[in-house]
């Protein structure tokens, strides 16, 4: 069989921990661009501080953007793989959130050129951060288990729609720089405590099903609605990310270790390139159920049940 490298983008969100434990070897950096100033994302916090960073976004008077590696730094990556002889799996965010997917199709076509018989797919995830770390991470455990190239391909596109989420957002501030709420209501959610949680769509947008006062109420019914749409829990693993909460994520780590079997729980930050966009006070399970429903209506029932059933557990 021949060998093949898969290469994600710094979206994927894994933490040290969880590159090692699944064998990833490399993935494609972007940018933060701070007040002009710009800075290399990476899967850690050594350009940047997580506090510095998280403070420095959450500030409005600081101009703050994204971006994607250029299509030379895809380039230089696929042909350094082509050159030593291997087939190459690209895994991109979602190409409705981000270019990078056309990004990395345009670095594959300039290999081509000069490597026709040269072996690269790029791969819309669909997802972003700890949804498409997970894909990430089933990819690289079927290539560990001596799966084909085409069959990590297959499984890929086949259970990209299956990847879940839920969790709570713990500070409205960065929702209404967005335009997705007024100030006025995130200053008076953040008051009260509102969390609104969301699952993902087909698209990787992000849809709210529920808003709940209080983080640990907010907890429990994201630990509940994990147990009623996912899908072989034993045999799965679930991820935590989260920005700049910590001590949430971990609580959430608990609960779930208390109350469910599966593989491993992983806990790991958002990094600064999917951080930009997210903002500070994320925490959000990831995990694999049936594939996504149209408007999310099985899973808005599931979160009608699960919020029922925390209320009159009190």
């Amino acid at each position: 069989m021949k060998k093949y490298i898969i290469i994600p983008d710094i979206t994927c969100d894994l933490s040290k921990e969880m590159r090692d434990y699944f064998g990833l070897e490399e993935y494609i950096m972007g940018y933060v661009h701070i007040n002009g100033k710009s800075i290399r994302t990476r899967l850690d916090w050594e350009n940047i501080s997580q506090k510095e960073f998280y403070s420095t976004i959450s500030n409005k008077k600081n101009e703050v953007s994204s971006a994607a590696a250029s299509p030379e730094e895809y380039y230089l990556m696929f042909k350094k793989y082509i050159e030593l002889g291997y087939d190459v799996l690209s895994m991109s965010i979602s190409s409705k959130i981000s270019g990078t997917f056309n990004i990395a199709n345009l670095a594959k076509e300039q290999v081509l050129e000069e490597y026709p018989n040269a072996n690269i797919y790029c791969f819309d995830s669909m997802r972003m951060s700890g949804s498409f770390g997970l894909l990430v991470a089933y990819a690289l455990e079927l290539q560990k288990e001596g799966k084909t190239f085409e069959e990590v391909i297959n499984w890929l596109e086949e259970n990209k729609a299956r990847v879940h989420q839920m969790g709570p957002i713990d500070d409205l501030t960065v929702v209404a720089r967005r335009g997705q709420i007024s100030k006025g209501k995130a200053i008076m959610g953040n008051f009260v405590g509102i969390k609104p949680m969301g699952d993902s769509s087909v698209d990787g947008y992000v849809s709210v099903l529920t808003k709940v006062k209080g983080i640990k109420k907010a907890l429990s019914v994201t630990a509940l609605y994990i147990k009623k749409v996912a899908t072989d829990l034993e045999n799965q693993y679930i991820f935590i990310m989260h920005s700049d909460r910590e001590e949430y994520a971990n609580i959430l780590k608990e609960k779930l270790e208390s109350t469910i079997k599966c593989k491993k729980i992983f806990v790991s930050d958002v990094f600064s390139g999917c951080g930009t966009n997210i903002g500070a006070g994320m925490i959000c399970a990831y995990f694999m159920g049936n594939p996504i429903t149209p408007n999310l209506e099985t899973e808005k029932l599931a979160m009608d049940e699960a919020v029922k059933e925390i209320l009159n557990s009190k």
